[in-house]
């Protein structure tokens, strides 16, 4: 494989930068807010199952909630 100099390197670095796609500012709130909200669902549901399989272990086992 062959060896590129530092600055050659930094140049072929600059060069695919300048390829991207950034995203804009507001795609980039949107998606963040998306992804909050996504997880704050994703807990309130595993909040429910463990609470819900936690009262099915606790009548299985006879104790008092």
């Amino acid at each position: 494989m062959a060896r590129t100099n530092p600055f050659e390197f930094l140049q072929q670095v600059r060069t695919e930068v300048s390829k991207v796609t950034w995203p804009t500012r507001r795609e980039t709130v949107v998606t963040t807010f998306m992804v909050l909200l996504m997880s704050f669902a994703a807990a309130l549901f595993f909040l429910g199952v463990d609470w819900v399989l936690g009262m099915v272990v606790q009548l299985i086992l006879g104790m008092r909630f």
